[in-house]
């Protein structure tokens, strides 16, 4: 069957648009957005409140959404949609492990990522005793221009796309660190594909720093970005990549053989 890209998908005839709106408003929860009214949840997905009204009522009938008559969260049911990637996926189950063992060895909170719009979704995640403030799990988005991670994503893509992507994505200064505009960040994008990693020096937010290297499989193709976080005030950036970026790698070429996506 011949694959089709996202944009081909929805325009085919076979698309199911009230299927898109649902999945749209049960993934339209999340930190900060713990409990929401009708009408936070149509703004949040751009639809109508009739049409948001429709996808609320289904979910909460299927068990997917509970809800107190005014505002509406997600309920123990929608975990089994994340259940459903984890454990049907070779990539988690393998780097679950590996990452518990980068993240024990370094003392550090370790991560993998996946491209996901403009954003990296946490796959696999281990975090370190001294966790950081983040709190990011498996699911947490990671803005691809300013985040580590994102950056060796976006990287894998060629320059021209990445360079699209970069310039067509909403991009705000996170923190005074935050490089944002689109020539630093496709600067940024195109040091990381020449030298194979990347760095976070409190862009994303201050007091954390990250690196982040590609993990190819056996068949050199892109599967995801591996990264590691520490504190600032732990560890000097030269000090952090130093110390700890031949250790990402290593545990990146130990993952990139394993994987038979």
């Amino acid at each position: 069957m011949r694959k089709l890209s996202s944009p081909a998908l929805r325009q085919d005839k076979d698309f199911v648009a009230s299927l898109q709106k649902g999945l749209d408003v049960l993934t339209c929860f999340g930190r900060g957005a713990v409990k929401l009214t009708l009408s936070e949840v149509a703004r949040r997905t751009g639809s109508s409140p009739a049409s948001a009204r429709r996808s609320l009522h289904t979910l909460l009938a299927l068990d997917y959404l509970e809800s107190d008559g005014k505002r509406f969260w997600v309920a123990p049911r929608a975990l089994l949609v994340a259940h459903a990637y984890l454990a049907s996926r070779p990539i988690p189950q393998l780097a679950q492990p590996l990452l518990d063992a980068l993240s024990e060895r370094t003392r550090q909170s370790a991560s993998l990522g996946k491209l996901l719009d403009d954003d990296v979704i946490i796959v696999a995640r281990s975090t370190a005793r001294r966790s950081l403030s983040t709190g990011l799990g498996i699911g947490s988005r990671l803005p691809a221009y300013c985040s580590a991670l994102g950056r060796v994503v976006l990287a894998s893509l060629s320059p021209s796309d990445a360079a699209q992507r970069v310039r067509a994505m909403r991009r705000v200064p996170l923190t005074p660190k935050c490089l944002h505009e689109a020539d630093d960040v496709i600067a940024e994008v195109e040091r990381c594909r020449a030298r194979g990693w990347s760095a976070n020096n409190e862009e994303l937010e201050l007091g954390v720093r990250s690196i982040a290297v590609p993990v190819h499989d056996r068949t050199g193709a892109f599967v995801g970005g591996l990264s590691i976080s520490v504190r600032a005030e732990r560890m000097p950036m030269g000090e952090f990549r130093d110390s700890l970026l031949p250790v990402l790698q290593k545990a990146s070429l130990r993952l990139g053989e394993q994987v038979y996506e």
